[in-house]
């Protein structure tokens, strides 16, 4: 976690790869393919006895908007992405 105050700014979480979400594949993706595009989650946790993965990068300032980014992954027991929810303040090109 990276955490600044300077000039009226904070930032938590780390940066990943928010453009390869899309590789995702409900089904097939294993947490070793997770690992391996986006590095280590900032978050684990357990969700009705599943594991779950976290990304996020969470940026403040006073001074304009806040920017965020977070990927939430649900595994099933095999260790495979059962769902995902990607959500982002960032505007599309």
């Amino acid at each position: 976690m990276f955490l600044s105050s300077a000039a009226g700014c904070a930032t938590v979480g780390h940066e990943f790869p928010a453009g390869q979400v899309s590789t995702i594949r409900i089904g097939e993706t294993t947490q070793n393919d997770i690992r391996a595009t986006f590095g280590n989650p900032w978050r684990t946790g357990m969700e009705n006895g599943l594991r779950t993965w976290t990304y996020g990068i969470y940026q403040y300032s006073l001074f304009d908007d806040a920017s965020t980014e977070d990927l939430l992954i649900r595994f099933d027991k095999r260790g495979i992405v059962s769902s995902f929810v990607f959500n982002t303040t960032k505007r599309s090109k």
